[in-house]
């Protein structure tokens, strides 16, 4: 049986041929064969294979989309919504859902839980939950159900065919190992995968956080299994030029056994309710890191438990260059 053009390229990145699978699918993408456009458009999103070319992506995106490409359809509407390439607008990549929905029935979902949401025409949230303060030192607070049921269940699913286990690169040999302090599985939901109900989510962090949507990192979901914890920690980087200097909790689900939240420096210990925020400062008004924000996850004891994630920076940052 012969292969797709874009099957063969694949195969020739895999022996080290890139120019000539690069050439096979431009010849195809010129062609307009759908999937060679959709595999090239993610090689310049990637930036390996080819340069990161953004906009380029974005166009090739467009094509396939007119074709009849489902999963270029919606990338192409993540990218419109969160500016990837081109200018963020909520709007058209809204009328881009609408336009999807009409015969794809995961764009129909996401479009569904858009709508249910108290927001703006820009995606922005119009109300947030009265948040409350747990902690003064450090300073913790939260924000009782600022994501709904269904909100949640929508973020582990996206996750979930992503998740891998937490490893970190071993300085002395330059390999691949479990992370020492972190034993969840997990995943960071980058730019090209930011859906507009992630985006819209995104927004309301920023805002229960009173900082811009482009000063968080892409959100991280993990999940914790009976024995797996994050141990004790900062969540500051180590010389960083453009420093974390808040992080978000949100708890995705409840009813598993521990995985507590805990803050040994006020003696605080959170118990995850599923839908509630936690928000804490890492830096300390003069800018230092604050160690009184150390924290664990946990271990949990029985059954999974769902978290999402995202730690924002003192200045915008590139979610291409760190996702």
């Amino acid at each position: 049986m012969t292969q797709s053009p874009a099957a063969t390229a694949l195969h020739l990145v895999s022996i080290g041929q890139a120019s000539e699978a690069l050439a096979v699918i431009n010849s195809a993408a010129d062609r307009g064969d759908v999937d060679a456009l959709m595999q090239l458009a993610v090689w310049y999103l990637a930036g390996d294979v080819v340069s990161r070319d953004l906009a380029h992506a974005r166009a090739l995106l467009a094509r396939a989309v007119s074709i009849g490409h489902v999963d270029a359809a919606l990338m192409e509407i993540a990218l419109t919504a969160n500016g990837s390439g081109g200018k963020a607008d909520w709007p058209a990549a809204l009328a881009l859902l609408r336009t999807a929905a009409g015969n794809d029935p995961v764009a129909r979902e996401q479009l569904a839980l858009v709508k249910a949401m108290d927001i703006d025409a820009e995606g922005a949230p119009i109300t947030l939950p009265v948040h409350e303060i747990l902690s003064v030192a450090p300073n913790v607070v939260r924000f009782p159900k600022l994501f709904s049921p269904a909100e949640c269940a929508h973020l582990a699913g996206v996750a979930a065919a992503m998740l891998e286990p937490a490893r970190v690169i071993d300085p002395r040999t330059g390999r691949w190992i479990a992370h020492p302090i972190r034993t969840s599985d997990g995943t960071a939901i980058g730019p090209a995968r930011e859906d507009l109900v992630v985006r819209a989510l995104n927004r309301r962090i920023a805002a229960a956080s009173g900082t811009e949507i482009a000063q968080g990192e892409p959100l991280t979901i993990l999940r914790y299994r009976p024995g797996q914890q994050y141990r004790l920690h900062l969540d500051t980087i180590q010389d960083a030029a453009n420093q974390r200097v808040a992080t978000v909790l949100i708890y995705l689900n409840e009813g598993y056994g521990g995985g507590e939240t805990h803050f040994p420096a006020s003696n605080l210990k959170i118990t995850p309710r599923g839908g509630d925020a936690i928000v804490f400062r890492t830096l300390t008004r003069d800018g230092a890191i604050d160690q009184s924000s150390r924290h664990a996850g946990l271990p949990v004891m029985q059954g999974a438990k769902w978290l999402a994630t995202r730690w924002i920076r003192a200045e915008p940052i590139d979610p291409w260059t760190i996702s």
